[in-house]
């Protein structure tokens, strides 16, 4: 598997009946992949099981987003949030993602749940642009430090708009 892709500058548009659904496990391997995801990240089966969900990540996609992922799924809340993918043969697709832990019958965390629909296109560009500042503040730094830097970032940027992380990416579907 290669552990990264070029992007082609093609996309692939999610229709509005499809959902991607994934099932990872707790360190984020891949468990389970429908036949929407398979098509959309140009894997097989064989190929996607037991892979770390990120061998789709797409290279515009800030850290601080999945940092906010991890940080909200590890303490067992959902997140929503626009993501852009990157198919193994580099073609990018936007998903609306919708990610949950998943428990055990004493409460434990055993693994993550992802569903992602179709985004609200005429959200996008606002994505993009808050995407490329955090991506510009992430450039040239460590992987971890830089993700922390654009999630802050992000963080007080709503909170001089008086909102938070949820409440921006609601008024982007509510907008749309």
């Amino acid at each position: 598997m290669t552990p990264s892709t070029s992007p082609t500058g093609a996309e692939r548009h999610l229709h509005q009946e499809e959902l991607i659904v994934t099932k990872t496990d707790l360190q984020g391997r891949l468990t389970y992949a429908n036949d929407v995801f398979l098509h959309f990240s140009a894997l097989t089966e064989d190929e996607a099981i037991g892979q770390p969900h990120n061998l789709i990540r797409h290279p515009e996609m800030p850290g601080g987003v999945f940092a906010l992922l991890w940080e909200r799924v590890q303490a067992g809340k959902e997140i929503f949030a626009y993501v852009k993918n990157l198919g193994h043969d580099g073609v990018a697709y936007w998903v609306f993602a919708h990610v949950t832990p998943t428990f055990d019958g004493t409460g434990a965390i055993t693994g993550y749940h992802s569903m992602r629909r179709a985004p609200r296109r005429s959200a996008l560009p606002a994505v993009e642009r808050v995407y490329a500042q955090m991506r510009a503040l992430e450039a040239g730094k460590p992987a971890r430090p830089a993700a922390q830097e654009s999630l802050e970032w992000l963080v007080g940027q709503l909170a001089e708009q008086d909102m938070d992380y949820d409440a921006w990416v609601w008024s982007l579907e509510a907008a749309a």
